[in-house]
């Protein structure tokens, strides 16, 4: 009888296990037309979204999945293929600032300061995706980072109807500990679109990009913020 059980349990997982990886495959297929990995064969957009990743992975050790999105910005951004850059990540953190981090090594490469828009709102995929399209005012758009997110934040972006192709930047070698995550990751992704039907936390008012607009001061937490806007704060931080 406990040996019946156990059989049964493992079948169960084993269902399961292929069930998760079977919509893990599905979802690379579905979204492989829109990824380009060659920056010449990228179609133009106006605005590229780079998704935003922790700088160093512990003091002193640099995130290689980092810099391989800096660089693929920049690839896209100097060879003509988007003319603004809108950073999305998190910044739940004083200590803690993926856009601003990423803004300052964008402009020590060359980036004019006036292509680049803030989204410190990006908690997550979807919420950069969702906010991109609501905030932004932006539906046909270039996605910056590595393959295994283009298909999920593509995905995302298929599903609710937004328009996307994405640029697929380098990986490092090492990373199967990574992939194995992002199955858990899709399966996340698929139960907020089809269970959940999540919104991003924050939206904000309407930031159209290239457009500069106002944040009224009492807008509500996490506001797009436009560069034009980011210096004026900064110089009067510094007066």
């Amino acid at each position: 009888m406990i040996k019946r059980v156990f059989i049964g349990l493992f079948f169960i997982i084993l269902l399961m296990v292929a069930t998760a990886l079977g919509l893990d495959r599905w979802i690379s297929w579905k979204t492989a037309p829109f990824i380009y990995e060659d920056v010449t064969s990228l179609p133009h957009r106006q605005v590229g979204v780079v998704l935003g990743t922790a700088k160093y992975y512990r003091t002193g050790v640099i995130n290689q999945y980092y810099l391989y999105r800096i660089q693929g910005a920049l690839n896209a951004y100097n060879s003509g293929k988007v003319n603004y850059l809108l950073l999305s990540g998190d910044n739940a953190l004083q200590s803690y600032n993926e856009p601003m981090t990423m803004r300052r090594d964008l402009i020590k490469a060359g980036v004019d300061p006036a292509d680049i828009v803030l989204d410190y709102a990006g908690f997550r995929t979807l919420d950069s995706i969702v906010r991109t399209r609501k905030v932004f005012d932006t539906n046909d758009f270039i996605i910056i980072t590595q393959r295994f997110h283009c298909e999920r934040a593509l995905y995302i972006a298929q599903h609710l109807g937004i328009q996307a192709q994405c640029y697929a930047v380098p990986s490092p070698k090492n990373m199967l500990s990574v992939r194995v995550r992002e199955v858990g990751a899709r399966l996340g992704a698929l139960a907020d679109l089809y269970l959940m039907k999540r919104e991003p936390r924050f939206l904000g008012p309407l930031v159209p990009i290239p457009a500069v607009h106002e944040v009224p001061e009492d807008a509500q937490s996490y506001p797009a913020v436009t560069p034009e806007q980011l210096l004026d704060l900064e110089e009067k931080l510094q007066k």
